[in-house]
């Protein structure tokens, strides 16, 4: 049965097309391209071997979404459409409200209609906000500090509210932490639209000439080393983590809330160590001032998933910042 990949052609979701057909799965893309471009298309089918249906257009729309669902007989949905930068959404709210929920409110209207009743969602540390503690466990109290955080957070409300109105509904939420890393072969990475929201394509990217500076966003926060402490995954753990979760699914109704990360917490500062040693390369760097979001320590609690997805991360940082680099001195343009 197909498998609805919204936001399919985008950096985590198309590393997840990857691993779902590698595990037999049939997958059908909807994705914009706002922050994507058709060429990972093409990547994914030369990666897996298989190629994917895909359908252009946005996850608001009800009308494509309709053409989709009438079109394939959809078992699930893996749900990664939407916008994503911490600091765009304390300029933009209305835009990330706007597509985060609203656009979820209309694919489970038409996921209703069409009698779908699974879905994997795309959701965010970033909802725990600032945390009392860490590591972080899927208990902690929720309190995002953020329009993007709080726009997950509504939507995992929304989701527990179906579960709770239709009993034969599941929704799977996966808060995961920072996704880094490429694809092993270097025909698939992150390739973000405009300078980079997030640290390791920022990284990759003054590594290959493409900038000539990485910006350390703040040296003051309570951690080891003044830099941000943060819980990187590499990308191709967390999509197998969506292939567990849709396995997870099948015996399994209702509600489900799992962190996916490693459980280590590594610094900006780190990060950057860790490059050089597996690349050669140093990175220049500057001190700027702290990003209006941001937390000094987030890093997860991953053991609920270990014992009940029957997942954990297995690909060490060294490992992610190989495979980042291997993409990105291949494709110093991204596609």
């Amino acid at each position: 049965m197909p498998i609805l990949v919204t936001g399919g052609a985008g950096y985590i979701g198309s590393h997840t097309c990857v691993e779902l057909i590698d595990n037999g799965y049939e997958v059908v893309v909807l994705d914009n391209l706002s922050n994507s471009k058709p060429e990972v298309l093409n990547r994914i089918a030369e990666v897996s071997g298989q190629s994917v249906r895909f359908y252009q257009g946005d996850v608001c729309d009800k009308h494509i979404l309709n053409q989709v669902f009438a079109a394939h007989s959809i078992d699930a949905v893996v749900h990664f459409a939407g916008v994503k930068a911490v600091g765009e959404s304390v300029e933009k709210p209305i835009k990330y409200y706007q597509n985060n929920v609203a656009g979820t409110l209309t694919l489970l209207e038409v996921m209703r209609e069409f009698g779908v009743n699974r879905i994997v969602f795309s959701s965010s540390a970033t909802v725990y906000g600032d945390p009392r503690e860490v590591p972080i466990k899927e208990d902690f109290p929720v309190g995002p500090v953020n329009p993007y955080g709080r726009s997950k957070l509504m939507v995992e409300d929304i989701l527990r509210d179906q579960c709770t109105a239709d009993p034969s509904f599941g929704a799977c939420l996966l808060r995961y932490f920072n996704p880094i890393g490429a694809h092993a072969s270097g025909r698939m990475g992150e390739d973000p639209s405009g300078i980079p929201n997030n640290l390791m394509p920022f990284v990759t990217q003054v590594a290959v000439g493409k900038r000539s500076l990485l910006q350390v966003f703040g040296n003051d926060y309570d951690t080891p080393d003044g830099t941000g402490v943060r819980d990187y995954i590499h990308v191709v753990d967390l999509a197998l983590g969506h292939v567990k979760a849709l396995m997870w699914q099948q015996e399994s109704s209702g509600i489900g809330v799992f962190n996916l990360g490693t459980g280590t917490g590594v610094s900006v500062l780190e990060l950057i160590n860790a490059f050089a040693v597996v690349t050669g390369i140093n990175i220049p760097y500057e001190i700027a001032p702290r990003r209006e979001g941001d937390v000094a320590l987030c890093f997860a609690d991953a053991n609920k998933a270990k014992n009940e997805l029957h997942w954990e991360a297995r690909r060490g940082l060294l490992e992610m910042c190989q495979d980042a680099w291997r993409w990105q001195k291949n494709n110093p343009q991204g596609y």
